[in-house]
Parts: structure tokens; sequence; C-alpha cells
């Protein structure tokens, strides 16, 4: 076994044996959750629905996910670190989404046919499922990185779909030219902590992150995603800044786009110049001081980012 990956397991017991006390959060919550079957364009996807049990929610929100990991970023089970739970308590169905090729969802031939379109119009299928299973009109949206790209079109195309949109740490335009020849990204261990803050000698911030929810995350990083993702979103993204990723001037909803102002991924320049193309005057932008691209995670942050999108969606 790779050092590395040793070392990450090392640490993953470690703090989970630390953090027994801290895991009693969650299992002292019932939670229901259930798989939804859906399929779009010959490919089986994972949609699936998490609520507090014995509920029916009235409130539906759908996450998004990014690049090269899957919905389970979104349910890091760990002390009260789910945003999906947490969100489930607030009253909410919560609907997690794996874009064809990603985690649980069918594999695909070619890897760079998920692109960021293709993956809006999995977005649009979901959505519509989750209408028909609930009888809401409209839903709630958030997506997370490329999951901002993916949303931010589905969004602008299907408007009649979305209640209001949540763009966390939006990829607005591209991250600089490079050439992505291959379909597939090969995913290792280290890779899966790569959006985590670090420290001046490149180790991760353990003050900001606790070793168990990166343990917890690269886990099911490796458990979900495995070794490999594709990479349509990738040759997407890899573009000159130049490019628009994200349609601001055509997203009609209600938008939050709330990101931190470490994230090394983000031009917040650039989408302060953009908010007045969202068409919506309840449209806000919210900025974190000191918090980065996994502020979800963030010990510092992770709270005010999800009150901030809750009350927002109110």
């Amino acid at each position: 076994m790779p050092a590395q990956k040793l070392c990450a397991l090392l640490v993953l017991v470690l703090s989970l044996l630390m953090g027994a006390q801290a895991q009693a959060y969650t299992a002292s919550i019932p939670f229901d959750q259930e798989v939804v079957p859906l399929e779009r364009n010959g490919v089986r996807l994972h949609l699936d629905r998490i609520a507090l049990a014995n509920t029916q929610p009235a409130k539906q929100i759908l996450l998004v996910h990014g690049l090269t990991y899957s919905s389970h970023e979104f349910d890091v089970d760990y002390a009260d670190y789910s945003l999906a739970r947490y969100l489930a308590t607030q009253g909410y169905a919560v609907w997690r989404l794996d874009v064809a090729g990603y985690g649980s969802s069918q594999d695909v031939k070619d890897g760079f046919m998920p692109n960021s379109d293709y993956a809006a119009e999995d977005v649009a299928a979901a959505a519509r499922t989750i209408i028909a299973k609930s009888g809401q009109k409209k839903i709630d949206v958030l997506g997370w990185s490329w999951g901002t790209v993916t949303s931010g079109r589905f969004a602008a195309k299907h408007p009649e779909l979305v209640r209001k949109l949540v763009l966390y740490a939006p990829i607005l335009v591209g991250l600089g030219e490079a050439k992505v020849t291959s379909p597939f990204n090969k995913n290792t261990w280290v890779h899966a902590a790569g959006d985590f803050q670090v420290t001046a000698s490149g180790d991760i911030d353990y003050t900001i992150c606790e070793p168990a929810v990166v343990a917890t995350f690269q886990s099911n990083a490796w458990r979900y995603d495995k070794d490999s993702s594709p990479n349509g979103g990738r040759r997407d993204l890899l573009v000159s800044d130049t490019v628009r990723l994200i349609p601001f001037e055509r997203i009609t909803v209600p938008t939050l786009v709330i990101c931190g102002d470490k994230d090394p991924y983000l031009k917040l320049d650039r989408i302060r110049e953009a908010m007045p193309e969202l068409a919506s005057k309840e449209s806000r932008l919210f900025v974190i001081p000191g918090a980065a691209h996994s502020m979800m995670m963030e010990r510092p942050y992770y709270k005010l980012f999800r009150e901030t999108v809750v009350d927002y969606l109110k």
C-alpha cells in the first residue's frame, strides 16, 4: 500500500476512534433515505433522497456535485458536518444526483460525453423527477464547484423548474488553458484532499479542517468514485479565463452566490462585476473571509455557510 494512502488510513482510524462521541450527533437523529429510479439517454442515474424519518417535507432541494467526486461530498457524516443531513433537519427533502459516469450512476464508455451541457440535462431530469414525486411546482437547487457550471446552465435553460438557486464556490470563468487528452481522470487518495486548505509547508491545515472530516471525505471518494471519473467537465473548465462558464446573463431565478475569499479557483473580481447581470433583484453575493473551496467542511466556517444558505432560501 502506498505510504500516503497508509497515512491517510491511519488518520481515518485514529480520528474515528477519537470522534465516537461526535458521531453520536447524527446517530441520535433518525433519517429516511431512499434511492429513486432515474434514467436519461440510456444511462441509469443515481438519485437519492434524505429526510427526517417519518416526515413528508414540502420543501425540496437538489444538491449538484462538483468535478471528479460525486454527491457523497454533501453527506460527510461526521459530527454535524453533513450538509445534506443539516438541510433535512431544517425541513427539507434533500436530493442528491450523481451525473452520468460518476459515483453510483452507470459508467459511460466516453468520459468526454458528460460535459457541462450534458450534466445540466441530467440535473433537469432529476428536477422533473423530484417535482413529479413531491407534487411541488418548483425546487431549490444548490451546486458546488463544477456543479455551479452545470446547475447554472440548467437554471438558465429551465427556470420554470427552479424556485431559488445557490451557486457555492462558483467557477465563473475558465481556470486557464490546458489540454485534456484522456477521457477519464485518474483519481488518487491524495487528490481527494486537494480542495482542503493547506499550510505554508503544503500539508493540510488541520486547524481549519478536522482530521476526521478530511479522512471521511477521502474514504468516501475511494468508496464511491474509485480510481477514475469522467473528464468532460475538466475539459470544459481548463480554458482561458476569457471564457464565461456560468451564464449569469441568462439566469432569471433568485440566486445566492456564496464563496470564500481563500478559494484558489475563485475570480472574485470577475464575480463582483458579473453580479448585476443576474436578473432577479433578490440575487445576492455573500463572501466569507478566510473560507475556501470546501468551506462546508471547514471548522470555522461551515455553520455560517449553511445558515446563510438556509436563510436565503427562506
